[in-house]
């Protein structure tokens, strides 16, 4: 499956702070749990990378 694919899956998302001064993206679905930790500053390169694709989405390409 890659970016371009369409899929009626459903999953659940959250985002927080560990106590251990992490990021965590946790991801939860009938097929498992995925939890990734990434170092503040991992994270907020992963939060430019979002919005760059958001405004993507909003010009067109």
């Amino acid at each position: 499956m890659g970016i371009n694919t369409p899929s009626e899956n459903e999953a659940e998302l959250r985002i927080g702070a560990t106590d251990t001064n992490m990021v965590r993206i946790f991801i939860s679905s009938s097929a498992g749990e995925i939890p990734m930790d990434f170092f503040p500053d991992e994270a907020e390169e992963i939060a430019r990378e979002l919005m760059a694709a958001a405004s993507a989405c909003r010009t067109g390409g």
